[in-house]
């Protein structure tokens, strides 16, 4: 049996709301919540239809550009929050403060609606520290939650840091809140809590339905191993596969010992049942003849003041073939100083260098009027790499401290 699809504009999440509801109740068509001005306006047509087991379906980008239709069963949606209640001391209200396309965004209303509360929209547009407080103060509930990017509890913490009551308040105010989406950095966590925020780093992806694993820690039947240096996940919160593409799901899910598991591309390691990941498999260049991972040379670069939003991305190099360059955005920020100095370059170089060796060293930081992102809020790596192409080679390798072993 088959299920008809519906496009519902995640620029209006109530309405995507009440979409989930009649999905995950069998009333309704599968939801595709889609940002106004997405890619993908010519499906689904009117004939389109996923199996009738599927609810939802995330559509993203992806880091290669090429786009993704992730299907994602009521049992899977259901799991995950079940799974989430559990790791978080029960069911709550929830503050919807990321785009209702994420898979994230989906999942905060879809643990409303499995806890049978009212969800609080912050609403479109920039987010705003003051705005969010004020949202806060509408929860009602004795349980009360929210699932953050890194970046936004970021602007919260400089807030709450830099005298705002209210903004502090509210980040007190809350009995969990997840950040995922990208690597949180410990500092950023520490700053967080610090000011009494009750945090969760939060992995997993559209293909897990969402968090699976909060602070290194598989929640619910989740079962995450490392297979050659990659990440593996299984349980029942897995995606049915890519709508339309039996190529990429076969290359993605596969059944091993009776279960059903998810490649992930993730670097990781899992020791005593705790999960480190490192960083995708494909994010990793040779520079002068070592193997450099760059999301490590990111994780440490944003631990650096006024870094916190930094991306590091490839850049072609004649003498050591590839090197680690490190974008910041020109948004404002609490203590950027010089990021684009020498000085500024000298100290991420040392500090990179200290922790993961010469090579990783990054020959260079440029300075972009903003971080473009995917659909998924991730950066666009693929534009910044070509951003850092055409402004030019190494210009700030510092001559003779980059030393590889073919050097």
């Amino acid at each position: 049996m088959t299920r008809a699809v519906q496009v519902v504009d995640a620029g209006r999440p109530e309405e995507v709301l009440e979409a989930l509801r009649a999905a995950l109740a069998g009333a309704g068509p599968a939801v595709v919540p889609r940002a106004e001005g997405a890619a993908g306006a010519a499906w689904p047509s009117e004939t389109d239809r996923v199996a009738q087991n599927v609810a939802v379906v995330i559509e993203t980008s992806g880091s290669t550009g090429v786009p993704k239709r992730v299907a994602l069963s009521t049992d899977a949606l259901l799991a995950s929050a079940a799974a989430s209640a559990g790791a978080m001391g029960g069911q709550g209200q929830w503050l919807l403060a990321l785009p209702a396309h994420y898979v994230a965004g989906v999942q905060v209303l879809v643990r409303s609606l499995a806890a049978e509360t009212e969800p609080v929209m912050y609403g479109g547009g920039h987010f705003d520290p003051s705005r969010f407080a004020a949202v806060a103060t509408g929860m009602v509930h004795d349980l009360r939650f929210t699932s953050l990017v890194p970046v936004q509890l970021a602007r919260l913490v400089e807030a709450a840091e830099g005298g705002s009551a209210e903004v502090a308040r509210a980040l007190r105010r809350f009995d969990g809140i997840l950040v995922g989406g990208q690597a949180l950095t410990p500092v950023l966590r520490e700053r967080a809590e610090a000011l009494g925020a009750r945090i969760l780093s939060t992995y997993g992806s559209s293909e897990t339905a969402g968090g699976c694993v909060y602070d290194g820690v598989p929640i619910g039947s989740t079962v995450v191993r490392e297979t050659d240096g990659v990440l593996e996940i299984s349980g029942p919160t897995l995606a049915e596969g890519y709508v339309g593409d039996r190529g990429r799901t076969a290359a993605a899910f596969h059944e091993d010992g009776g279960l059903r598991w998810y490649r992930t591309g993730d670097l990781g390691r899992v020791e005593g049942g705790r999960v480190t990941v490192l960083g995708r498999a494909d994010n990793v260049i040779i520079s002068g003849g070592e193997k450099v991972l760059l999301d490590a040379v990111e994780a440490v670069v944003r631990g650096i003041e006024g870094f916190g939003g930094a991306v590091v991305v490839a850049a072609e190099d004649a003498q050591w073939g590839q090197v680690p360059v490190v974008v910041v955005g020109g948004e404002p920020a609490a203590g950027n100083g010089e990021r684009g100095t020498s000085g500024a370059l000298a100290r991420v170089r040392e500090a990179v260098a200290d922790r993961l060796g010469r090579a990783a060293a990054p020959a260079r930081i440029l300075e972009v009027e903003s971080i473009p992102r995917l659909s998924s809020g991730k950066p666009d790596r693929r534009r910044l790499a070509d951003a850092v192409g055409r402004s030019g080679g190494s210009d700030g390798g510092v001559p003779g401290t980059h030393t590889g072993s073919g050097a």
